[in-house]
């Protein structure tokens, strides 16, 4: 009985991190996957498995304490996900196979190392987001991030997504 109210009071609030082998590591903070990076995954896998990786940003936490208003919203978990499946279809049309998830963090390019690890990927490409010069200098560079934390045995690479309508006619 007292093991049992142990086990339950101690039960991990997160579902475990998946850890089939995947080649290739698909991986975004939260920007639509390219065709083009797609194609590039499922070529660099070889016939291997691909997994897809994408990041609802938590914004952080007042004073240490969780806030649910920092957490992702519902609408923005269902634009991740169906982001997560679009790309999954496009994979499994391919005949290769795959497995994708959402991710809920602060740090996306951990986050990132953290799932190219469990998996195994001998590869990484990430969306590099269509962002002003000064933008990415303030956020920092997501590509060095995660390859600093990878270690030299896997390659990560950048794939810039397209830019916005808006910003493509300026």
């Amino acid at each position: 009985m007292i093991s049992e109210l142990v086990n339950r009071l101690h039960k991990g609030r997160w579902d475990p991190q998946p850890t089939q082998q995947a080649a290739v590591l698909l991986a975004s903070a939260g920007e639509p996957f390219p065709r083009r990076m797609v194609r590039q995954g499922i070529d660099l896998a070889g016939g291997d498995g691909v997994a897809v990786v994408t990041i609802a940003r938590m914004y952080g936490s007042s004073w240490g304490l969780p806030n649910p208003g920092l957490m992702p919203t519902k609408r923005e978990m269902a634009v991740q996900r169906d982001q997560v499946d679009a790309t999954l279809r496009l994979i499994n049309a391919a005949g290769v196979e795959c497995w994708g998830q959402v991710v809920t963090t602060r740090n996306a390019a951990r986050s990132i190392a953290h799932v190219a690890a469990a998996r195994g990927a001998g590869h990484v490409l990430v969306v590099c987001p269509a962002a002003p010069r000064w933008r990415r200098i303030i956020e920092g560079d997501i590509v060095r991030a995660i390859q600093r934390r990878v270690g030299a045995g896997v390659v990560v690479e950048g794939v810039e997504a397209a830019l916005p309508a808006a910003l493509a006619s300026r």
